[in-house]
C-alpha cells in the first residue's frame, strides 16, 4: 500500500485510505440510523448527508496526494470547511439521533444541547470567527508552513475546518433543535460578516502572494495568486448556497411567528420522565 502524502509532498505515516475510514463510518452509521427510524426518515435528509460525506471523501481522497500545490490545499479547505458541512448539517443528524435513540441517550443529548458552552461556540458570530478566523490564522502565520512539515498538524487543521464549518452552518441554517438560536437578522449579519472577511482575506493573499503564507522555504507567487482566486470565487459559491439554506430553513419553519419549538423539544428530552420522540424539522 503506498504511503499517504501530507502537505508539500512530504510522506506521512499510514495507508492513504485511512482518512476515508471516518467518512465511511459516518455514512454507514447514518444509513443504519435512518433505517431504524420507526416513522420513516426523510430521504432528502439522507441525500444531503451522503452528499456531505461524498465531498469529505473527495477532499481527503483524490485531493490529498497533490504534492505541494496550494490550490489543492485551498480546494480541500473549501470542501472540508464550507461545502461538506452544509450537506451534513442539512442531514439533521441530531434529530435523527433523538428519534432512534433510547430515552437515556436522548436525555443526555438534550442536556448537551442546553449547555452554555455549546451556546457560546455555536453562536453565529463565534462560529464565524472560528471558521474564517481560523483560515486567516493559517494563511497569515507560519502555521501553514508548519503543516507542510508535520502531517499530524496537517490533519488537525482539516478536523478544525470540518468542525468550525459545521458549527457555522448549524448556527445559521441547521434544521436540528438549537436552543437560544439568534433571530434571522443576527444570522444574516454573521453570514455577511464572514463572507466579507473571507473575501478580504483572499484579496490580501492575492496582493501579498510573494510573502504569504510566511515561513515557506520555496514559494510560487503565481500559484498562490491562483489559490487566492479559488478562495475568492469558491467562497462566494459556498456562501451563496449557505444563504439559500438559511432563508429556506427560516421560511419553512411552521413556528417562525411563534416562540422557537426547538427549545421546547430540548426541554422535553432533558426531562427525566419523558420518552417522546422528535419530529423532523
Amino acid at each position: 500500500m503506498p504511503p499517504a502524502l501530507a502537505h508539500g509532498g512530504h510522506v506521512a505515516e499510514g495507508p492513504n485510505w485511512f482518512p476515508l475510514l471516518p467518512v465511511v463510518l459516518l455514512a454507514v452509521g447514518y444509513l443504519l440510523a435512518a433505517v431504524r427510524d420507526p416513522r420513516g426518515w426523510d430521504h432528502r435528509r439522507t441525500a444531503a448527508w451522503l452528499l456531505g460525506c461524498a465531498l469529505l471523501a473527495v477532499a481527503v481522497g483524490p485531493l490529498a496526494p497533490l504534492p505541494g500545490d496550494p490550490r489543492g490545499h485551498m480546494a480541500q479547505h473549501l470542501l472540508l470547511g464550507m461545502l461538506a458541512p452544509l450537506g451534513l448539517v442539512l442531514g439533521a443528524p441530531v434529530t435523527l439521533l433523538l428519534r432512534v435513540s433510547p430515552p437515556p441517550v436522548r436525555r443526555v443529548v438534550g442536556r448537551l444541547l442546553r449547555a452554555r458552552p455549546l451556546h457560546l461556540i455555536a453562536h453565529p458570530v463565534t462560529a464565524a470567527l472560528l471558521s474564517t478566523g481560523g483560515l486567516a490564522l493559517v494563511l497569515l502565520t507560519p502555521l501553514y508552513a508548519a503543516a507542510e512539515r508535520h502531517s499530524a498538524l496537517h490533519h488537525a487543521l482539516h478536523l478544525h475546518y470540518v468542525a468550525a464549518g459545521y458549527l457555522f452552518a448549524w448556527s445559521l441554517a441547521g434544521p436540528d433543535p438549537a436552543p437560544r438560536r439568534p433571530g434571522l437578522a443576527v444570522r444574516v449579519g454573521a453570514l455577511l460578516g464572514a463572507a466579507a472577511g473571507h473575501a478580504v482575506l483572499a484579496k490580501y493573499l492575492y496582493a501579498n502572494a510573494e510573502t504569504l503564507p510566511p515561513g515557506l522555504p520555496d514559494r510560487d507567487p503565481a500559484a498562490f495568486q491562483s489559490t487566492a482566486q479559488l478562495m475568492y470565487y469558491g467562497g462566494d459559491l459556498a456562501e451563496l448556497l449557505l444563504a439559500v439554506a438559511l432563508f429556506a430553513t427560516w421560511y419553512n419553519r411552521p413556528d417562525r411567528l411563534r416562540p422557537p419549538h426547538s427549545t421546547r423539544l430540548i426541554k422535553k428530552f432533558a426531562s427525566p420522565g419523558n420518552d417522546s420522540l422528535t419530529k423532523t424539522s
